[in-house]
């Protein structure tokens, strides 16, 4: 018994010892794994802060290293610069007079004698470049600035990125983020600037005149400025359809004008808070008209609608919000008609959305102080046509373009044998003007366009093309009678030099020539296998008329002055080959340089934090991500890093502080004051 209660026992603390054992055991593995994970854990931690710490320092010694280096790069600005005597030409300080007004003639300019290098380039033929534009800019980024001695004309001294300029009318962007100086760029190529405007052309004598205003008096000063070769490039102005009272209304093509629209905006903002405005005043400074629904007048719209509708909420009374309106007058049935459809539908759908008013169908009769009447088809219908009216605190006019005073005086004395638009200066395809000494004057930009009469020049394309190979291949002589081009008869062979020849001369007809075929057998009325000259004559008045004029935008006007740039380079390289060659008369663009060619590389519009983008055939369009595309186009095309950096730096402080809408102006009439 007492063996059997001691083997108990012993088994018993066997079994206790051995769970004692098995959980000591166990224990020290927890703990193992708990010091690992307190291991870890602190060493995370540890390296998180390390790296922290080493980020914010190498950060903030980056940042001090870059503002010692901008303090010591300023501190070498303040340093006044030693000015050497300067040796001016007295034909700068006492310009001769001559010229049929007997005008002062500005042979020499006061920095012409500065330098031996600015010397010898005033022996250079004489490049003026009147206007400051996209084409006379991109003309001057993309010419050889040893060749020519350059003189630019313009009544502002700056460059203005217009594609952005509804942005400026709201205080996304300011003003100064879309003004490049032209005296900047003129100092890239040595050129000269002269503030003024032209006001003719003496075509014979080489002399432009040039008006410029005395800044105390207010009277203008003419002068003439000597010219080789003479580009104008002056734009155009707002076309008001002979639509009345249009003093009533804003437009917007300059800086100025986006500074009156900005003001309106706010005057009409703080006016509506007036505890003395009626209900009816209030709901009438609050709407918002604009007059055209192209790219212009749509981006003002949504500018105007963004601004309304996210900073009016936080700094305005919130009532205002439910009482404004913005209504778009279109003469068409879609805004951006000029588009795809489906850009146009887009952007009918997003201002719906967005409470936009679209009117279409309409045309503006009259522009009251207060309201806008206008005349609308009813479904579309022309037979059927109404009137209203639509009050407004504020109406812009932003439909189409037309001529300057000064394009207007150009054409006129050019005569309407050789100027025959009403609309712009015509030039041929070289884009020299017609009418003007072949070779001396160009246009390009808004002010200009480009004529494609072809069947009016069939003559000498079958004279010189077809005809006259035709003779020298048999006679060895190439000289076609009146009688001969009369009776002339081509086959499909001779049909295609001639459209080879035509679409040399021609770009822009290029691709109505794609389908030759179809187009030998149209117009072979009597079915001869041949076409007469009437047949002819027939098939290029319908190419004619099929061929589009240019767009007037800042896009074509910058191909164009690309274009010239390297043309007049080239012409002026080729120029003492021509002279060794007696070569002095004729087609000597033609001989040396190809047409110039317009490329449609796209359209783009925004459209309320979205935007559109059309590419001939492709179409894109969204929210955001389309809007910052859009922004990154402009962004990327603006003609310096000064005004890059301007206008990031105004879309973070848009993002960080809103769009401000203080109103800086001078006074209550200037900002009351339409144009």
């Amino acid at each position: 018994m007492n063996r059997l209660l001691l083997a108990s026992r012993t088994f018993s603390k066997l079994n206790c010892g051995g769970s004692v054992r098995w959980n000591s055991s166990g224990a020290k593995d927890n703990g193992k794994k708990l010091r690992f994970r307190e291991t870890l854990a602190g060493s995370i931690v540890f390296k998180t802060l390390y790296y922290s710490t080493l980020f914010i320092g190498v950060s903030a010694s980056v940042a001090i290293t870059f503002l010692a280096l901008f303090f010591v790069y300023d501190a070498t600005t303040y340093v006044p610069t030693e000015v050497p005597p300067v040796d001016v030409s007295q034909a700068a300080l006492s310009p001769i007079r001559g010229g049929p007004k007997n005008l002062p003639i500005c042979y020499s300019h006061l920095d012409s004698h500065e330098s031996s290098e600015k010397m010898e380039m005033s022996k250079k033929p004489k490049l003026v470049i009147l206007g400051s534009g996209w084409g006379s800019v991109s003309l001057l980024k993309e010419i050889d600035p040893d060749l020519y001695d350059i003189t630019i004309v313009s009544p502002s001294n700056y460059f203005l990125f217009t594609p952005m300029l509804p942005s400026a009318t709201v205080g996304t962007l300011e003003f100064r983020s879309l003004v490049e100086p032209i005296r900047r760029i003129c100092r890239r190529v040595k050129a000269h600037f002269l503030e003024g405007s032209a006001v003719g052309v003496e075509w014979s004598d080489k002399l432009v005149e040039i008006q410029a205003t005395d800044p105390v008096t207010g009277e203008g000063r003419d002068f003439y400025l000597p010219y080789d070769k003479l580009v104008i490039g002056v734009g155009s102005q707002t076309n008001t359809h002979g639509v009345k009272g249009l003093e009533n209304c804003h437009t917007l093509k300059t800086v100025q004008d986006a500074r009156n629209i900005r003001s309106a905006v706010i005057s009409n903002l703080e006016t509506a808070c007036l505890p003395t405005t009626t209900e009816e005043e209030r709901k009438r400074l609050l709407s918002f008209v604009v007059c055209g629904g192209g790219p212009t007048g749509v981006e003002l719209a949504a500018e105007i609608h963004d601004v309304l509708n996210e900073d009016l909420y936080y700094q305005y009374p919130m009532m205002l919000r439910n009482q404004v309106s913005i209504h778009v007058i279109q003469s068409r049935s879609h805004i951006l008609n000029t588009y795809d459809q489906k850009i146009s539908e887009y952007a009918m759908e997003r201002f719906q959305k967005d409470s936009i008013d679209v009117q279409v169908h309409s045309r503006v009769k009259e522009v009251l102080p207060d309201r806008v009447v206008y005349t609308q088809q009813v479904n579309g219908d022309p037979n059927n046509v109404v009137e209203k009216e639509l009050p407004f605190g504020m109406c812009i006019w932003s439909t189409g373009v037309a001529q300057t005073e000064f394009t207007k005086a150009c054409t006129s004395s050019l005569g309407p044998h050789a100027q025959t638009n009403k609309r712009a200066i015509e030039t041929d395809t070289h884009l020299r003007v017609i009418g003007a000494p072949m070779g001396d004057v160009y246009a390009i930009g808004d002010c200009s366009t480009v004529r494609t009469d072809m069947a009016a020049n069939i003559a000498n394309h079958l004279r010189y093309d077809v005809l006259g190979k035709r003779r020298y291949s048999i006679t060895g002589e190439n000289r076609i009678s009146d009688e001969e081009l009369s009776k002339v008869s081509l086959t499909f062979n001779e049909l295609q030099d001639l459209a080879t020849s035509i679409k040399r001369k021609y770009p822009q007809a290029t691709e109505h020539f794609s389908r030759l075929k179809l187009l030998f057998e149209q117009f072979d009325k009597d079915k001869s296998g041949t076409l007469s000259l009437e047949e002819l004559t027939d098939m290029l008045h319908t190419i004619d008329k099929k061929v589009t004029s240019l767009p007037a935008t800042a896009q074509r006007a910058h191909q164009q002055g690309e274009y010239l740039g390297k043309k007049l380079s080239r012409l002026a390289k080729a120029q003492e080959t021509l002279s060794l060659n007696d070569i002095v008369n004729g087609d000597v663009d033609d001989a040396v340089f190809r047409p110039f060619h317009y490329r449609h590389l796209g359209s783009l519009a925004y459209v309320s934090n979205a935007a559109v983008f059309d590419f001939g055939g492709k179409s894109y369009f969204g929210g955001l991500v389309a809007m910052y595309l859009w922004r990154g186009v402009y962004f990327a095309q603006t003609v310096s890093f000064r005004t890059r950096a301007l206008m990031f730096f105004d879309w973070l402080k848009r993002g960080l502080f809103g769009r401000d809408l203080a109103d800086i102006s001078t006074s209550y009439e200037s900002r009351n004051t339409p144009r």
